[in-house]
């Protein structure tokens, strides 16, 4: 970022902030820096800086969270709108839309993935699985789910990444609390799902995906039956 002047201050770091989230280089989930490095990055005052937060919070693109930071919610203000939706969004249509971005996202990474992805995705699941090991649930989700965006942005749709992003929060939640209830990792799966897409097989690929999103599925296949 440059360090912004004339007298439109708050209106140019908010869109300095907004630039940052848009172009990935904070991405969703992740936390955007204190206000006092804000203010060395953009050249401006702490009350400057707090009200370009407060905006974009507005918006739905950032949550404050006590004693924690800041953080990014959402890519756009689309993916917030969306985010609010999925948020109240019944677990079972959650799931499976999820299956049906994650399943076609593994065949397009297994085809497009570059020598960046295949190091970035080997890296995303050595975290994941030692986060399953060693950390609290809550951070063995947060190493899962990074894990499963790194497979959409391999896929290299921008698209589908956003529409993704959008998703996280109610992803989030439901594999918490499948996760809670069951203990299941799918460890191998995981595994399985990433040597594929470094390999380049799309139908393996497509194959492990679905694997444990079926499993996870199961349960509410006798949920919600419309009425004939």
């Amino acid at each position: 970022m440059q360090p912004v002047r004339r007298s439109t201050l708050i209106t140019q770091v908010t869109e300095q902030l907004r630039d940052e989230i848009r172009s990935g280089n904070w991405p969703v989930g992740t936390r955007i820096p204190t206000e006092p490095e804000l203010s060395e990055l953009t050249g401006t005052g702490r009350n400057t800086v707090r009200e370009a937060v407060q905006a974009l919070v507005h918006t739905g693109l950032l949550e404050r969270r006590q004693g924690s930071g800041t953080f990014v919610l959402a890519a756009s203000e689309m993916g917030s709108t969306l985010g609010r939706y999925f948020a109240s969004a019944h677990e079972r249509d959650v799931l499976e839309l999820r299956r049906s971005l994650d399943v076609t996202a593994a065949g397009l990474a297994a085809k497009r993935r570059n020598a960046a992805d295949i190091e970035t995705l080997r890296t995303l699941l050595d975290a994941r699985t030692l986060a399953w090991e060693t950390a609290d649930l809550r951070t063995a989700i947060a190493a899962d789910i990074a894990l499963h965006r790194g497979i959409v942005a391999a896929s290299h749709n921008q698209v589908y990444l956003e529409f993704y992003d959008s998703l996280l929060p109610a992803i989030e939640d439901t594999v918490f609390k499948h996760a809670s209830a069951t203990g299941a990792g799918f460890h191998g799966e995981h595994h399985d799902l990433i040597e594929a897409v470094i390999d380049g097989d799309a139908d393996r690929a497509v194959a492990a995906a679905r694997c444990f999103f079926d499993e996870l599925l199961a349960g509410y296949t006798t949920e919600r039956v419309p009425p004939e």
